[in-house]
């Protein structure tokens, strides 16, 4: 099975109500009923995170208005649902991507098929800084970071797709796309995003440590930080 990350641009006429409206109820339905199509998320900003405006950050703009995740047999039978996408979007690009998920949000705040799931999902398009190797970024990020972005902040979901290839000429250079789910109150309280209780010493520890970690492997010029609803539209269930 492989795993399709698309990046979706709405019309300028709709609200991100709107546009979330559409893909839900418009969008998600036509995919769910494909052969091949084992799962669906979608990932949108909508009024219900405007709240976290303020950890937006734009490299690439205009940025996403939402995310599709499409798990399927195989990427090269896109044909069969990527004009259904089109007939929604104003724009997409597309990743074909791996996905590892140190933190199951599931198990802390199981989704109802179709309904919003609790909090924010902070959606990252990360690259490395030039002159560092893929393997060394890799070892950092996959080895070292992972338990530092555990521990500092309040994550209870965290999934990493690492950009085996991007799928069209136009698709923006990334090398990892992260996931990150938040408790609402990480929307707009540094104390609640960085797990501290109110302890401002805490506070300045985490991410001090945070920042430190990922001056390491991204570079800060190349970021982009969206935060999103998350709708699990249809599970994938394991065999």
């Amino acid at each position: 099975m492989e795993k399709l990350l698309y990046p979706l641009w709405k019309a300028p006429s709709l609200s991100g109500d709107q546009f979330r409206d559409e893909l839900l109820h418009l969008l998600a339905p036509q995919l769910t009923e494909i052969k091949g199509v084992h799962g669906v998320r979608i990932c949108v900003v909508d009024s219900a995170v405007s709240a976290a405006a303020g950890r937006a950050i734009e490299s690439h703009a205009p940025r996403p208005d939402a995310m599709l995740s499409v798990w399927a047999d195989f990427a090269g039978a896109a044909g069969h649902w990527e004009p259904l996408i089109d007939a929604h979007v104003s724009a997409k690009t597309a990743y074909l991507v791996t996905e590892a998920e140190p933190l199951v949000s599931q198990q802390t705040h199981p989704s109802i098929p179709g309904e919003r799931l609790y909090g924010v999902c902070q959606v990252v398009f990360m690259s490395p800084p030039d002159d560092m190797s893929r393997n060394e970024w890799l070892t950092i990020w996959k080895d070292s970071h992972t338990q530092v972005a555990i521990d500092t902040q309040s994550t209870f979901g965290y999934r990493q797709n690492l950009v085996v290839r991007r799928l069209t000429e136009d698709t923006p250079v990334c090398f990892g796309i992260v996931e990150e789910n938040f408790p609402p109150e990480a929307m707009a309280s540094d104390h609640a995003f960085y797990a501290t209780g109110g302890d401002e010493a805490l506070l300045q520890k985490h991410m001090s440590a945070m920042m430190k970690s990922c001056t390491r492997f991204i570079d800060f010029q190349k970021i982009d930080v969206i935060p999103m609803s998350e709708y699990l539209v249809k599970p994938v269930v394991s065999l």
